[in-house]
């Protein structure tokens, strides 16, 4: 059969999406973004990234490589998507209408996505919001989409969706909630098996088995194992390295509840620590806690990460730090946890609203010699950020 009549097989078969939540909460993130589209004066939004369209419709998928397209106007919502990913398009997501294309014949989609785009915007110079900036919009697409929509006006909307996201309702904080404890679960038998002579991946894999065991769904980033000097640089992962006396080993993980993360960083050390390895847990502890305490509702993203720097102070000059001390989490695709753009940063001016969810990765790194990482996945309140996850801060020292 063809697409078309699988698309209408599926849909005679499930009438009614299953989703992760209620319609009314879906409902009333549309209806944000939408009120943020009139103050723009937009006509219409083309968004393409896997976190953005789960978000406002529910829709997910293992397969974020391919170019889908939710389309939001004042009063419709398209979802236009390779034929391969009408399954979980109609099973997954709540919108108006699905829309497939030929996913074998890449040439066709600007013609048939302009087609789909003149029937949701109406006006013949429709003002189109997009973010240039998201990886997952093709350049070309959106330049032979231009070519189509000549009359169009392509509008960059900068942070809009990233601002309705970031705010989190119960029903969200409760499913970070049961990632944190999967993640906490995974971190603790990774940390059962370290010991001198055993390597990098086995100890990734006790914690991969352990959080899909408890019932984390396909994760956005794979557990992160580094030891000994590789500790100390930024981005590496686990590659056939045995654990060595007096390494460190520094783990993060991040398990998934209806795609959303809460990830976790913690380290330890085989044998006895050293006096400088104490030095930097002792200030990344410091800084974490400088962290939570000033990022308060109210307040702004650039005065929480002063309060971390003014901690960081002692070890400036000896560690590297990526200068980064928070960053939101929430519904996420590979291959990144990441869920938007808002840094908590000293160049951010923005102000923390109440239940904003970041991670808050501190993690110090003395270069070609050891990294120190500890960290917590932190909701903002009143008066200050108060823990989703529960990581032990204790730097372990491992005899064995």
């Amino acid at each position: 059969m063809d697409y078309r009549t699988y698309r209408k097989r599926l849909q005679n078969q499930f009438p009614e999406p299953v989703l992760a939540f209620e319609p009314g909460e879906y409902e009333a993130r549309l209806a944000s973004v939408r009120r943020k589209m009139a103050k723009a004066d937009l006509d219409l939004l083309l968004l393409t990234e896997a976190g953005e369209l789960c978000y406002l419709t529910g829709y997910t998928t293992f397969e974020v490589s391919v170019q889908c397209v939710l389309l939001v106007s004042a009063d419709r919502t398209v979802l236009f998507v390779p034929a391969i990913e009408i399954g979980p398009a109609v099973y997954l997501s709540r919108v108006d209408e699905v829309i497939g294309y030929p996913w074998q014949a890449p040439e066709t989609v600007a013609r048939e996505l302009a087609v789909q785009v003149r029937r949701a915007a109406t006006k013949p110079a429709p003002r189109i919001g997009f973010n240039p900036w998201a990886g997952s919009f093709r350049p070309g697409l959106l330049v032979a989409l231009k070519n189509e929509l000549d009359t169009a006006k392509f509008m960059d909307f900068g942070t809009l969706i990233d601002r309705v996201r970031l705010v989190k309702s119960p029903a969200e904080i409760d499913y970070l909630a049961e990632s944190a404890t999967i993640t906490g679960a995974g971190l603790d038998a990774a940390a059962a098996v370290i010991r001198a002579g055993i390597i990098d991946h086995e100890i990734a894999q006790a914690g991969a088995s352990t959080m899909l065991g408890a019932g984390s769904e396909f994760m956005s980033m794979q557990p992160i194992v580094t030891t000994g000097a590789r500790s100390g640089i930024i981005h590496t992962n686990h590659a056939g390295y045995e654990v060595a006396r007096g390494d460190v080993v520094f783990t993060e993980f991040g398990a998934v509840r209806r795609r959303y993360t809460a990830p976790m960083m913690r380290t330890a050390v085989v044998g006895e620590a050293s006096a400088e390895i104490r030095e930097f847990h002792e200030t990344c502890i410091q800084v974490l806690e400088a962290v939570m305490s000033a990022a308060r509702a109210g307040s702004s993203f650039a005065s929480a990460a002063r309060a971390g720097e003014t901690a960081l102070e002692p070890i400036a000059d000896r560690a590297f730090f990526s200068g980064v001390f928070g960053y939101p989490v929430g519904v996420a695709f590979p291959p990144s946890w990441v869920a938007g753009s808002m840094f908590i940063a000293t160049d951010n001016e923005a102000i923390l609203e109440e239940n904003m969810v970041f991670h808050l990765p501190i993690c110090l790194r003395k270069p070609g010699e050891f990294g120190i990482g500890f960290s917590e996945t932190v909701r903002i309140t009143a008066t200050g950020a108060e823990r989703i996850t529960t990581n032990s801060l204790s730097l372990q020292e491992i005899f064995l």
